[in-house]
This record gives structure tokens, sequence and C-alpha cells, in this order.
């Protein structure tokens, strides 16, 4: 029997490589995807499907909630052969990517493909987004300006 916090450490590793591969740009994704050379039999049970989602917003945290505006959003759901089922959400129209992404979720739950997904996947997606990261704050930093205030001696 699997215990509770069992439960909630396998869900919390797969939220957080959902979260990778929706992240992802699309071309790196298919890229890996190739290369991998995983098996993608799986049947579409939805999708993929672009739609709208309404996005709301507080001020300062904590206020009254409004309607901020509107996303697209495309999202999958893939059946495998064995009977797993994997579901994908990004932001856009990457319909490829998104069905992808489902496959990689629904083959994750099967213990003989997780390691290689996270080595050959989630591992470089990882470190592509922590590369572009850094550069993004060196970019940053290098534009910084400090300002200080100089007291004259006199009150």
């Amino acid at each position: 029997m699997v215990s509770r916090q069992e439960r909630q450490a396998v869900a919390e590793r797969r939220r957080e490589a959902m979260a990778v591969l929706a992240a992802a740009p699309g071309e790196d994704l298919l890229d890996l995807w190739r290369d991998a050379k995983l098996p993608d039999g799986a049947a579409t049970l939805r999708g993929p499907e672009t739609g709208l989602v309404a996005l709301r917003g507080r001020m300062g945290g904590g206020g009254a909630a409004f309607n901020f505006g509107e996303a697209t959003v495309t999202r999958a759901t893939v059946k495998l052969p064995t009977g797993e089922v994997g579901h994908a959400y990004a932001l856009g129209r990457e319909k490829t990517k998104v069905r992808i992404a489902a496959i990689i979720d629904a083959l994750r739950q099967r213990p003989e493909f997780e390691a290689a997904i996270e080595e050959k996947i989630l591992a470089p997606l990882r470190d592509r987004r922590s590369a572009a990261d850094a550069a993004r704050r060196a970019e940053i930093a290098a534009t910084r300006v400090d300002f200080f205030t100089m007291v004259r001696g006199e009150d």
C-alpha cells in the first residue's frame, strides 16, 4: 500500500515535470522528443485544442479580484495502450508541443520510462531554462544603475 506522503511526492514530481514541459519552447521539446526515441503510440482522447482562459488579478495581493484579460491555451489528453492517461496544457497555440507533452506525461507514469524521460528530456529543458534565465539576469545586471546620496557637512 502506498502512503499518503508517497502519493503527494509523486504528484509534486508530476506537477513540476508538467510545468517544465509547458514552459519549454516548442522546438526544443520536439527536438529532444525525436532524439529520445520513446514510443508514441498514444490514442488521443481530447484535443489538442486551443481556447481561451480568463485571467484574474488582485491589486497588492489582497484587494478585490478583477478581470485582467484572456490568454490562449492549448490542451491535450492522450491514453497509452497500457491504460495510462496523460494531460498537458500550455499557453499559446502549439498543438504538436502539447500533444507530445501529454504523451510524455503518460509515459512518465510507467517506471521503465521515467528515468529516460528525466535524463533525455526534462533535465536538458531545465538546463536550457536556467541558462536563459542566467543570461537574462546578466543582461539586466549590466544596465543596473546604483544611486547614492552624498550629505554635506552643514545642517
